[in-house]
């Protein structure tokens, strides 16, 4: 991972990697505190600050990625962009365009914030929980993503009507349709009526 002011925090000299943590909010997405990344999804979950990103290219098409099968949470699913958390202290829209950039390679020709959703959903197969307070944003790509293959296993490029019928065959995040649905406003305003979002 690339050394950034926010992740030059989360390195110990000596090289070995500290634990990651996260910044715990209250229901109104105020900072009340810290804790180790696995500790806060297991269940019944800390509420916790995160961002979730979704660019469109030229045509209006939704960037989607498989996640890596190696992950511990949520692998080989399918879902938005780009999501994750901030490192305490990050600002969302920081993080987001750190992480997709390291994800996927790729900085945003735009990228807006699109508000936030709060939201409760356990992963039945891995006994997480992403008790989330999720702040949304939405951009424009205009180059190919160069994914790293450890974040990411596949990605595509759909149209609303490709993402439902891939929905109904694919596994997706257990957060996705609740983050797509609470940033389709800023979707559309973004994309214009005519794709469909």
């Amino acid at each position: 991972m690339p050394t950034t002011p926010a992740t030059a925090t989360q390195s110990a000299s000596n090289g070995t990697a500290d634990a990651i943590l996260l910044e715990l909010v209250d229901e109104n997405g105020v900072t009340i505190g810290t804790a180790e990344k696995l500790d806060a999804h297991r269940a019944p979950g800390l509420l916790h600050r995160a961002f979730s990103v979704f660019l469109f290219d030229e045509r209006g098409r939704l960037l989607l990625q498989q996640r890596a099968r190696g992950k511990y949470h949520s692998p080989g699913v399918w879902s938005n962009t780009c999501c994750g958390h901030p490192y305490p202290g990050e600002a969302p829209f920081a993080a987001a365009a750190r992480r997709t950039f390291e994800e996927l390679g790729v900085s945003p020709s735009l990228l807006a914030e699109a508000g936030t959703v709060r939201y409760n959903h356990p992963d039945p197969a891995s006994g997480l929980v992403e008790q989330e307070y999720n702040h949304l944003f939405v951009g424009l790509v205009q180059s190919p993503p160069r994914v790293d293959p450890e974040e990411i296993g596949d990605f595509a490029f759909v149209a609303p009507a490709e993402l439902v019928e891939r929905h109904a065959r694919d596994t997706f995040s257990a957060w996705f349709m609740t983050v797509l649905d609470a940033a389709r406003p800023a979707i559309r305003e973004l994309t214009g009526p005519s794709t469909g979002w």
